[in-house]
């Protein structure tokens, strides 16, 4: 672990960058902006380099992945850089069989649907994600080098964003055997076999943990806690058997006192539950209003995003118009980060999110 002096935190300052100082409820002069996934498939420079090997091959090699991570920051100037990794390495380092399918997403040779099934898979000892997790440690300490490097470029802090997917999502993942529209396998196990989908997101509410402190204890200054998939569940379901897990998933990494941010897609009806375990900042989808969903939350939380990704390929007039009107909301909140309400299209023009950047950063609260 970094002593904490030593931490990009304090070494590099980045408690000072936009980004800390809006996740801790202050307003710069500009609103800082970031992109989920805007590191990798749409930018040219990251296809010329993953021009071979797997997608976890390319997550576990440090220097391929420190470098991946940089690119977005370089071309589009976005105030933090955010780890280039997947949220399936956790389970790839305990030994699962996984794999990343092209155009597809996480894939399980065995999907694991029984309790006898679960009783097998959790009796891995989550502590083995940091006993393993030497190359995740090592591309966060190389990236946090290279964004100290280019903080004094721009005169500016610039933090690295770790993440890790929230146990929901996981175990979708993993019970569904891969990628699902509905969800329906985990669905049905969280009513099924309600004592082995407990043991199941506990447990994998450990390894998210884990993985979540190998980054910041690397030196990653903000946490993002990913549950993409919990919008597919009913709000007495999500607060009954998935919240727990979510919140024993944030513990590790509260000792390092870093922000954290919990975002999740089709999440309106459960922004608050996802606000009441004691996060920094709230990533809100595109389907909710910055300003209403501030009526839904309260100003306890800075808020995130939440530009919707079609608008990537709308007239510039049109995105222009819609990115102010996003920022407008955002005076609702505390503070705000502009991000997308989702990730970066594959097919996006890496020019438009360049330019999304230059007019968040431009504009200026009425």
């Amino acid at each position: 672990m970094i002593p904490a002096l030593h931490h990009p935190f304090h070494a590099h300052d980045t408690r000072n960058s936009r980004l800390v100082k809006a996740l801790r409820g202050e307003r710069p002069a500009k609103t800082p902006v970031w992109f989920m996934r805007q590191a990798g498939r749409s930018l040219p420079e990251y296809r010329a380099l993953r021009n071979q090997g797997t997608m976890l091959e390319a997550c576990l090699d440090p220097a391929l992945a420190s470098e991946i991570t940089m690119q977005p920051v370089r071309r589009h100037k976005v105030d933090a850089a955010v780890f280039f990794s997947d949220i399936i390495v956790p389970l790839a380092l305990l030994g699962l069989d996984v794999q990343i399918a092209p155009g597809r997403g996480p894939v399980f040779s065995e999907p694991v649907r029984t309790a006898a099934q679960i009783a097998e898979v959790i009796r891995i000892d989550p502590a083995l994600v940091r006993e393993r997790g030497d190359a995740v440690a090592d591309a966060v300490t190389r990236t946090t080098a290279m964004l100290a490097e280019e903080s004094e470029v721009r005169g500016e802090p610039l933090p690295l964003i770790g993440f890790a997917g929230a146990p929901f999502t996981l175990a979708a993942y993993l019970v569904e055997g891969g990628p699902s529209k509905d969800h329906m396998a985990a669905r049905s196990l969280i009513h099924a076999e309600p004592t082995a989908w407990e043991d199941l997101t506990m447990w994998l509410a450990d390894v998210t943990g884990q993985f979540l402190a190998l980054q910041v204890e690397a030196g990653a200054s903000v946490a993002q806690l990913f549950d993409s998939w919990a919008g597919a569940l009913a709000p007495d379901d999500y607060r009954r058997a998935v919240l727990p897990a979510s919140v024993r998933a944030l513990e590790p990494v509260r000792a390092f006192d870093v922000p954290i941010i919990h975002f999740g897609v089709g999440t309106g009806e459960i922004l608050t539950d996802m606000a009441s375990i004691g996060v920094d900042g709230l990533g809100v989808d595109y389907r909710v209003p910055l300003d209403d969903a501030v009526r839904r939350v309260g100003r306890d939380v800075t808020l995130q995003g939440n530009f919707d990704p079609a608008l990537l390929f709308a007239p510039d007039e049109v995105r222009v118009a819609a990115a102010h009107r996003i920022l407008a909301e955002g005076l609702a909140a505390r503070a705000h980060v502009f991000n997308l309400g989702h990730g970066v299209p594959m097919d996006a023009d890496p020019a438009v999110l360049t330019a999304l950047v230059e007019t968040v950063h431009a504009w200026r609260a009425p």
